[in-house]
């Protein structure tokens, strides 16, 4: 059975964040809109086209959705579409598998090794 698979982008800092501590309770932009943003795979690549261009190496973590459902919430934004949005603090338990990427020559981060195979 395929689990219920969402993503977080992560920049490096925040990754260490959720190493040290166990959790992340979010970035500046998650705190002040109250929940973590989380994309599903087909919104990835624009999310990070969006919100992480210009960037060096970030890390992009597949979180188990069905680890606390009561705690994510689908919710309408950019361009109308649901984005998973998360209402606590994110367990580096939830997270399943990860991936750190570099952008290309052109600023493009290469989803294509992210597998859940």
């Amino acid at each position: 059975m395929q689990k219920n698979i969402i993503y977080k982008i992560f920049l490096k800092a925040e990754w260490e964040e959720i190493l040290e501590n166990g959790f992340f309770s979010g970035s500046v932009d998650d705190k002040r809109d109250g929940f973590i943003h989380m994309s599903t795979i087909t919104q990835l690549q624009e999310t990070l086209s969006k919100h992480f261009n210009g960037n060096d190496s970030l890390v992009i973590a597949a979180v188990d959705a069905e680890k606390n459902p009561e705690l994510l919430k689908y919710e309408v934004s950019r361009g109308g579409a649901k984005f998973p949005h998360f209402y606590g603090d994110l367990k580096f338990s939830y997270i399943i598998n990860y991936w750190t990427l570099s952008p290309n020559a052109k600023g493009v981060y290469d989803l294509s090794i992210i597998t859940m195979d």
